[in-house]
């Protein structure tokens, strides 16, 4: 049987990490997968979902600070996170069921380390990292440094995850999370992709991708950013949101866009399961960074993309 503890500050839940204890919040994960069978309850847990300061969303000198309790509800609902990390609310607005959103934490979802998480991929194409504090004071570590493998961090066992910081994006940027899935509620990401561009005089400055569910970790693909920054994207293209294909229709910004997906593809090592085959995942892997990136796109240039993007891109 386990043990249970409630901590009311950092402090107090990194002592009874340091003594064992493994932090839950939601435990949308943790409960499921002990329900399911996939791994027992720990022997020892401490509660940290009283601790106060460790939810909430604010920006403050160019940095947008999302506490590690966070639920994905609350991430749909914030207007700063609307504007900033549009591709983050693509990715909450479809984690779990209603009731997962509610109580599962933005903490929870990345600190699982599941190469299948939704809010990854946003996360790391907006260039975010990890507030960890242990009994030897906090730091911060980039995420691609953070995930080591599938369900494992570079975290030590006694140090808990404060916030997700990440540079709050210029004007003229715009990102967008695309997933394949099989039905609404309860899903987890067949294959994944997010994207992140800034457009400055008419052509792509910046871009990074992100792949999910694709290889062990998630993970950028730098062949797919080099394909697209430098791309003009036309004097022609008129970007209503209304159609999801208009930047194919320019041949150097489309050529780009094939390209960036093609990299991707280029760049998975999927695994064949139940889900989904090998060959199947990387196909797809091409189309759902096509779809990531157009939307990324058009609301990098003020055209209108629902969230999430991933039901806009199957228009």
């Amino acid at each position: 049987m386990s043990t249970y503890v409630e901590a009311r500050d950092v402090a107090a839940a990194v002592a009874a990490m340091a003594d064992g204890a493994r932090p839950v919040a939601g435990g949308t994960d943790l409960v499921v997968g002990a329900r399911h069978g996939k791994a027992p309850l720990p022997e020892s847990i401490v509660g940290i979902h009283r601790i106060p300061g460790l939810d909430g969303i604010s920006v403050a000198d160019g940095v947008v600070r999302i506490g590690a309790l966070t639920s994905h509800a609350a991430i749909l609902s914030s207007p700063e996170l609307a504007s900033a990390t549009a591709g983050l609310l693509d990715a909450s607005a479809i984690v779990g069921s209603h009731a997962t959103r509610a109580n599962g934490t933005l903490g929870g979802n990345v600190m699982n380390a599941s190469p299948a998480m939704d809010t990854g991929a946003p996360l790391l194409c907006h260039d975010a990292s990890v507030v960890l504090t242990g009994p030897g004071g906090t730091r911060r570590v980039g995420l691609a440094e953070l995930w080591t493998g599938p369900g494992k961090t570079s975290a030590s066992p006694d140090e808990l995850m404060e916030a997700v910081e990440l540079p709050l994006p210029p004007e003229g940027a715009g990102s967008a999370y695309v997933r394949l899935q099989y039905r609404r509620q309860m899903e987890i990401a067949v294959v994944g992709a997010a994207a992140y561009v800034e457009v400055s005089d008419g052509a792509v400055s910046a871009a990074r991708v992100a792949i999910t569910a694709l290889t062990p970790v998630i993970c950028r693909v730098p062949g797919s950013e080099e394909a697209l920054v430098g791309r003009r994207l036309g004097s022609n293209d008129s970007v209503s949101g209304e159609n999801p294909a208009v930047w194919t229709q320019t041949t150097e910004i489309g050529d780009a866009i094939h390209a960036a997906g093609q990299a991707a593809a280029a760049a998975a090592t999927p695994i064949s399961d139940v889900r989904a085959s090998a060959g199947y995942r990387t196909a797809m892997a091409a189309v759902v960074t096509r779809r990531a990136v157009t939307a990324a796109l058009t609301r990098a240039t003020g055209g209108s993309v629902t969230v999430p993007a991933s039901d806009w891109s199957e228009r």
